[in-house]
C-alpha cells in the first residue's frame, strides 16, 4: 500500500488467507486496503480470492493478452494477480514474496 508491505496474501489448499503485516498496524499513516478488509490482527480466509485482489486483475482483450503471453489460465486468479498486478493503478500493488526485499 503506497509501497509499504500492508499484508500477506496467500493460497493454499484451504483457499486464500490475507492478513495485514503487524509493523503495517502499528504504522501511523495505515490504511485498510480495503472496505471489504479492514484493519485487524486477525486473519482473513476465504474459498475464493477475495472480490477486492480479484477486482485488481485486467479484463477483455488485457486480460487475454496476459493469458496467451504468461500462458497463465484465467482461472489461475493467484497467477493472474501476480503476474497482472506488480503496478497497479492506485494505491496497492502485489509482488511475489521473493520480490518483497526489493520493495519495502
Amino acid at each position: 500500500m503506497h509501497d509499504i508491505t500492508a499484508g500477506w496474501l496467500l493460497q493454499d489448499e484451504n483457499g486464500y488467507h490475507f492478513q495485514y503485516d503487524a509493523s503495517y498496524l502499528v504504522n501511523k499513516a495505515r490504511q485498510a486496503v480495503s472496505l471489504t478488509l479492514p484493519l485487524t490482527e486477525k486473519e482473513y480466509h476465504s474459498n475464493v480470492l477475495f472480490p477486492f485482489f480479484d477486482g485488481l486483475i485486467p479484463e477483455g482483450w488485457l486480460l487475454q493478452i496476459a493469458e496467451k503471453n504468461w500462458k497463465i489460465n484465467e482461472r489461475d486468479r493467484m497467477g493472474l494477480l501476480l503476474s497482472c498486478c506488480k503496478e497497479c493503478i492506485g494505491a496497492v500493488s502485489v509482488h511475489p514474496v521473493e520480490e518483497q526485499s526489493s520493495h519495502e
